[in-house]
């Protein structure tokens, strides 16, 4: 599978107080609006700038296609998706902190896929 081809699913973790501008213009540019919103994009050059840009906001991985048909299947065929809280939380140090030391925040990889599915 080549960059090209992955989907890419991004989903706005914290509340857009205090953020600036630009973080702002980048999630209106990807159509997340308020949290808990998942959007799917192709993994471009482009589109990981731009999540690169966000990831102290957001929580992203590559979507597997069994739960990208399970999301269009529960909440529409949208451009984006309105989500649950997840059942039993974020994380156990919540949603200030990366992902890779025990938080929500940043990427996730093939682990998005369960946090999808607590909340849909």
């Amino acid at each position: 599978m080549t960059q090209q081809t992955k989907k890419i699913a991004v989903i706005l973790i914290r509340g857009l107080q205090g953020a600036n501008k630009d973080i702002r213009d980048t999630l209106k540019m990807l159509n997340i609006l308020r949290r808990n919103v998942c959007v799917i994009v192709n993994g471009t050059p482009i589109t990981s700038g731009m999540i690169n840009k966000i990831k102290n906001y957001v929580t992203y991985g590559e979507i597997s296609e069994e739960t990208l048909q399970l999301l269009k299947q529960k909440k529409g065929d949208l451009k984006y998706y309105n989500l649950n809280s997840p059942r039993k939380g974020y994380g156990r140090k919540g949603i200030k902190d990366n992902f890779s030391t025990g938080g929500a925040l940043g990427y996730r990889g093939n682990k998005i896929n369960d946090l999808l599915k607590r909340m849909i």
